[in-house]
């Protein structure tokens, strides 16, 4: 509708434009040059056209938006508690055979614990594992409990933080997050630190304030540099394992939301180089859509992970 309007803007002014043009446009015998108009017209019809026709400029990618591309998309896949040793073995070689065509883009695949070291051994070398917690002490009288040194001393680089289902079925608080976010640091470690609201939340309109209430502690706790080791996952409670997906659009203004969180409260250095998650029932259909948007840096997967094809399409999709 715009060009339309355009165009017949542009026929009005025609005949005007002929017989006013700039010395420039006319010959040394001052005949006026149709075709010299022409140009400038067109010219000056893009450059209009571009200034106010919005919807026609053409589309940044997503990367390009993102710090000079500096942000690589990671992608996480939580197995959470679930495989046997043969579902187990079979995940890794359907992991293993997949066709992954996408270059620039990071995999962390987190097992349950008593498959980290199997997982790890197997795994292909371009996806690195990570481990779903850890006891934020030194290793000692802790019966029952995974010290971070134990993880960086048999080569674990990644570690999955106050995921929502400790959060909320083993009482992690958000100042614990933060202290176990920061010990993973110090034992060498890089973090998928979780946040998220629940449906009440999102329901009530608070979901700005519980993101608030939980990245509070961790720039509390955490220096610029530590920040070059987190990458914060935003999961709707209310998404995972439901089916429900969040549509691009609210995890856009959520992870917008965030990013400029941080620029307030920490710096604008983390805000631009912070890598921010969307975890929540993302799965092979809904991946590229979302992966869109450019403040989305990467997915952490939850029952899509343990499908070796599905898991591939979603890498592929960015």
């Amino acid at each position: 509708q715009g060009v339309g309007s355009f165009r017949a803007f542009a026929l009005q002014i025609l005949p005007r434009s002929l017989s006013s043009l700039p010395a420039m446009s006319r010959t040394a015998a001052g005949h006026s040059r149709p075709g010299a108009a022409l140009v400038l017209l067109a010219l000056a019809a893009f450059g209009l056209q571009s200034a106010f026709v919005g919807s026609l400029a053409p589309q940044v990618p997503r990367t390009s938006r993102t710090m000079l591309q500096a942000r690589k998309f990671i992608i996480g896949g939580n197995w959470k508690a679930n495989g046997s040793p043969s579902s187990v073995k079979q995940l890794v070689e359907e992991l293993n055979a997949g066709d992954v065509t996408s270059k620039d883009v990071e995999v962390v695949c987190a097992p349950p614990f008593v498959y980290l070291s199997e997982v790890q051994g197997s795994l292909r070398k371009d996806f690195a594992v990570a481990a779903q917690n850890l006891w934020d002490k030194a290793p000692g009288a802790w019966t029952g409990e995974i010290p971070g040194q134990m993880l960086a001393d048999m080569g674990i680089q990644w570690v999955v933080l106050g995921h929502s289902e400790r959060r909320e079925n083993c009482g992690e608080t958000s100042q614990v997050v933060a202290d176990k976010t920061k010990f993973a640091i110090e034992q060498g470690l890089s973090t998928l630190t979780c946040i998220g609201e629940k449906l009440e939340a999102r329901e009530a309109g608070t979901t700005f304030e519980v993101l608030d209430e939980q990245l509070k502690p961790l720039a509390a706790v955490l220096s610029e540099d530590d920040w070059e080791k987190v990458v914060l996952a935003y999961e709707p409670v209310w998404a995972i394992g439901t089916g429900k997906v969040a549509t691009p659009e609210q995890a856009e203004e959520t992870h917008a939301y965030i990013r400029k969180w941080l620029a307030e409260n920490v710096s604008q250095k983390v805000s631009d180089s912070v890598r921010i998650q969307y975890g929540g029932s993302v799965n092979d259909k809904n991946a590229a859509e979302l992966g869109k948007q450019p403040n989305i840096d990467g997915f952490l997967v939850g029952g899509a992970s343990l499908k070796g094809d599905a898991f591939t399409t979603i890498i592929n999709s960015v």
